[in-house]
């Protein structure tokens, strides 16, 4: 009996070595991952391969690997604007690369002002003498801006194109609040800051509508006219004034009718698209699947440019990216967390920056988070740094506000700025409590204890300092905006009432000084500086996130097989409905979380690549708001 505890005794320790030995190598074996980069492929000679199944944007959010394990699904992919203008310019000199071939099927859009950017890197590489191929199986507006650009745009024969053109509807809450009697306290300044009617009307006032109604004709023009001169046999009015006429004239045959009308040059499926390539650029010899070509994707081009990344001897230059909406905390990258901005810029203070450029493509957030974000780039300016802003497609109202400490502000026709205003709104339910006969009593040793009451309804006195502290942030704004622009209040005033303006307009009265893209900004701070041609430039906190990239990989092919999407002309409507509906779920919901006073333009979300930033809805919050709502 004592031979065989010993001898179980011996096993039970070999089990243990053997577990501990397993779970040492585990480790090690995770420490090995982590500790390296992933490769995300080779770059290989033939065409250039830009599948963009997803949205372009100004800065590439970072994926939540715990957020996207539990929702089952990656969010939208992302392209930043400066990658894709990179990649293109780089393959328009690479000898390896010999065709730029873009694949538009899942292509989700963008700001005017990124697609105004990454069309013109296409006529840059057609120009250098390498031939375009596009492919869709539904083209829209920001696709065939894009496709027009093409040596050979190809659509497929179940697939069409639609203009739409820009603008659209906003949801307007005050008929659902007045039912549930939930008042909403508005605190507002401007005659044009409509911020705020969405949740106190049913429809736009007045000078909402003038106001929108110009923005949308500026860039309605802007689009057509860059799509004429990529295509000028393109007949945008019979796709635009006579749909029906222009679609009978095809048999209602949507591939037929782009075709005619000069949109696209080929009918054809994606195999038929990729054999094509094939004659020009040479077939895959790494697979025999159909309609292959050779090829390099985006992400191992992209990584071999970062590899091979010259940063130059010269003075060095800062660019900080101030884009989605301003907050006070640490979000980001892809939304503006002025704590995170803020110690970025305060790092880059000891990092001997001959010049700041600020990036700004945001619509504006919180006052405070403006207001922290400014006087950071102050700092820079006060130690004796030129600081110079580059807007993109929104720099309005707090994106404004930041912009303030520059010496030089270029803008782009289609840019959105100005909305010079404030606001502040506070909800409160004393009448949907009175509804179920709750109420709301005590005492208080001042007239603003216990204030604001959400529950009860506000004071008159807390009501008096609430408009008073919105009133002393516009006066800020436009003591800011008259400083910097070197015009009297008063004038900052006819200028702001919350106005938006578009670039042409903006420049006209002197909100921005000139007409120019990043790189133009960064070469007017470099001559600004005395730098010369060779200097370095230096995106703050734009450390990439290989890890990312490998886990969206990871999921990329159980997403795509798990998703009931198609790619034809009623896909593509029905994604911009589920924008739609995420943006209101998001408007509704800002709504009753009170972020203090804003300087924020709700106006920019009615244009073009505005719709949804690169988010899948949320499914959770859309599904408690119906429910609500359905409720009787």
């Amino acid at each position: 009996m004592g031979f065989a505890r010993k001898v179980w005794r011996l096993l039970v320790g070999i089990k243990d070595g053997l577990a501990l030995v397993f779970l040492l190598l585990f480790f090690f074996a995770l420490f090995s991952i982590l500790s390296a980069r992933p490769n995300p492929g080779v770059v290989r000679e033939g065409a250039l391969l830009l599948d963009l199944d997803g949205t372009i944007v100004e800065e590439v959010a970072p994926i939540d690997p715990i957020s996207a394990l539990l929702a089952s699904s990656l969010p939208t992919r992302e392209y930043a604007s400066r990658d894709l203008v990179r990649a293109i310019d780089a393959a328009a000199g690479d000898e390896r690369i010999e065709a730029l071939a873009l694949d538009l099927s899942g292509f989700l859009g963008g700001g005017a002002v990124h697609m105004d950017e990454v069309a013109s890197a296409l006529e840059r590489f057609k120009t250098a003498g390498k031939p375009i191929y596009t492919y869709a199986v539904a083209y829209t507006d920001d696709s065939l801006l894009l496709a027009a650009h093409a040596s050979e745009a190809w659509v497929d024969p179940l697939g069409g194109a639609v203009v739409t053109g820009p603008g659209g509807h906003s949801l307007y809450f005050g008929g659902l609040l007045d039912r549930y009697n939930v008042t909403a306290n508005v605190f507002r300044v401007g005659t044009y800051k409509s911020a705020v009617e969405p949740y106190t009307e049913s429809g736009m006032s007045e000078p909402a509508r003038e106001n929108a109604s110009q923005l949308v004709s500026t860039l309605w023009q802007e689009w057509r006219a860059n799509l004429r001169r990529a295509r000028p046999d393109a007949n945008i009015e019979l796709v635009t004034n006579d749909v029906e006429g222009w679609l009978a004239g095809s048999e209602n045959d949507l591939a037929r009718a782009a075709l005619a009308a000069g949109l696209v040059d080929r009918i054809g499926t994606r195999i038929e698209w990729g054999e094509a390539i094939a004659t020009v650029v040479g077939e895959d010899t790494w697979t025999k699947d159909p309609g292959t070509f050779a090829s390099t994707d985006f992400d191992p081009w992209i990584a071999d440019l970062d590899a091979g990344l010259d940063l130059g001897d010269g003075g060095k230059i800062g660019v900080v990216t101030i884009a989605g909406t301003i907050s006070d905390g640490e979000a980001g990258p892809g939304s503006a967390g002025a704590e995170r901005i803020a110690g970025l810029l305060d790092d880059a203070l000891d990092d001997d920056l001959k010049a700041l450029v600020v990036r700004v493509d945001s619509p504006g957030g919180t006052v405070t988070g403006s207001e922290t974000i400014r006087r950071a780039i102050l700092r820079h300016k006060d130690a004796g740094i030129p600081v110079v802003v580059s807007m993109g497609n929104y720099a309005a109202s707090g994106g404004y506000w930041v912009a303030t400490p520059a010496e030089r502000i270029f803008a782009e026709p289609e840019t959105l700025t100005g909305s010079i205003g404030v606001f502040g709104v506070f909800p409160s339910f004393e009448g949907l409590l009175a509804d179920y006969g709750v109420t709301s009593d005590g005492v208080r040793a001042t007239p603003l204890a216990g204030q604001p009451d959400l529950l009860g309804g506000l004071t008159p006195e807390v009501r008096s300092l609430l408009q008073s502290g919105v009133e002393g942030s516009y006066a800020r704004f436009l003591s800011l905006v008259a400083e910097s622009r070197g015009i009297t209040v008063a004038r900052a005033d006819e200028l702001g009432q919350g106005r938006v303006w578009d670039g042409g307009a903006a420049r006209q009265l002197g909100l921005v000084d000139q007409f120019g893209d990043l790189d133009a900004a960064i070469a007017w701070a470099a001559r600004r500086a005395d730098l010369g041609d060779d200097f370095e430039v230096d995106y703050l906190g734009d450390d990439a996130d290989p890890y990312g990239s490998l886990f969206a990989r990871m999921m990329a092919s159980d997403a795509e097989t798990g998703a009931a999407r198609g790619n034809d002309v009623f896909a593509a409507f029905a994604r911009a409905q589920q924008g739609q509906l995420a943006q209101a779920v998001g408007e509704l919901e800002g709504l009753m979380q009170v972020e203090g006073v804003q300087a924020r333009c709700l106006e920019c979300a009615m244009m073009p690549g505005a719709a949804v930033r690169g988010e899948r809805p949320a499914q959770g919050s859309m599904l408690r708001w119906l429910r609500t709502l359905l409720a009787d």
